[in-house]
């Protein structure tokens, strides 16, 4: 409930030049199309998520930086209620809507619980931040970038994470960035955690996703890049442990290699600024990647669920017909006016 303490509207920094929108605001309800009925291309949506420390957030400040840079501001949301302070300017924030402390109080929930509450109120009206995103503006937006909680199963195996990424991905070009914490995946089998978290990623929420190599200022990912295209590489990486888990991640690591292989990546540096252009390089690939096969397999989502909702209605007008009959009306007898059914008849001749 958005009239609880703690809980308000979605609002839009001043500087965006938008306004607030209700949820009976025609104008605000989000398109059932990734493509836009316009020639006007839509905004490539990067839903970026990683592990707590990966540099997410620091990030997508260079990534705010760039884009002004070359003259292509981005849109900018915050998904994360606990934060205290981000170093770019939001254009949405959950923090405006929904106040973290307070849902902790009035629910008795710890930090984490509090997080996924105020993510679940504020994805109740994400129909309005979706109208928002589809306004019209000059120039046109090239870049919506979503931040998301720095526990990432939050988001990811949330109800609200869910709603989040369908309603984009129903609206417009989407993709995910998983950041990895280039230095700490030195050791193999936090690497292979980070490819199994980045494979559930990708196969539940059916995606375009990029492998974001983040600080490699401090660690080059050439070793992450060659662990992924050479298998032996790896083995021989793990080959002086014997424990059980560097077992089971020789077993995954062969599991993953069709999945490594259709899978891009590049290496960044949010400090230095360096890969940006071969970051959104990659972003526009994925967004390619998206129309021409995420919007097909949506469409024929939507085609078999309005086939399934015809057989339901069908069968529905069947229990109807049934019914009907068991109860003695009858169309002969609706037809002659209301006349008694045989059944009824004989009751009556009986007594």
């Amino acid at each position: 409930r958005m009239d609880e303490p703690g809980v308000s509207r979605p609002t839009v920094d001043a500087k965006d030049g938008t306004t607030e929108r209700s949820a009976g605001d025609a104008s605000s309800q989000p398109s059932t199309s990734g493509t836009s009925p316009s020639s006007e291309p839509k905004p490539t949506v990067i839903l970026v998520i990683g592990m707590a420390g990966s540099g997410k957030t620091t990030l997508i400040q260079r990534l705010h930086s760039y884009l002004h840079s070359i003259k292509k501001p981005p849109y900018i949301i915050n998904m994360d209620p606990a934060v205290t302070h981000v170093p770019y300017n939001v254009n949405i924030d959950i923090r405006d809507t929904v106040k973290y402390k307070n849902v902790m109080k009035q629910y008795n929930l710890g930090p984490n619980g509090g997080i996924l509450t105020s993510c679940n109120l504020f994805a109740t009206r994400f129909d309005q931040v979706i109208g928002l995103c589809e306004k019209k503006r000059d120039p046109p937006l090239s870049h919506i970038i979503l931040d998301t909680p720095g526990q990432i199963e939050i988001f990811t195996w949330s109800a609200s994470g869910q709603i989040v990424t369908e309603c984009f991905a129903s609206s417009f070009p989407t993709m995910v960035a998983y950041v990895v914490d280039t230095p700490r995946c030195t050791s193999p089998q936090t690497f292979m955690s980070n490819m199994l978290q980045a494979c559930s990623i990708l196969y539940k929420t059916r995606l375009p996703l990029l492998l974001v190599f983040n600080k490699c200022d401090v660690t080059r990912a050439d070793y992450a890049k060659e662990w992924m295209s050479d298998f032996e590489a790896y083995q021989a990486a793990l080959e002086r442990d014997t424990t059980y888990a560097a077992t089971l991640s020789r077993s995954l690591s062969l599991v993953l290699d069709e999945f490594y292989a259709n899978m891009r990546s590049v290496a960044v540096s949010a400090v230095t600024g360096e890969g940006m252009e071969e970051f959104f390089q990659a972003v526009d690939a994925c967004a390619q990647e998206y129309k021409e096969y995420y919007i097909p397999e949506l469409e024929a989502m939507k085609k078999d669920k309005e086939v399934k909702e015809a057989r339901r209605q069908q069968r529905e007008m069947e229990k109807l017909r049934k019914d009907l009959a068991a109860s003695g009306v009858s169309e002969a007898a609706q037809q002659q006016g209301g006349a008694p059914a045989p059944g009824m008849a004989g009751g009556a001749g009986g007594s």
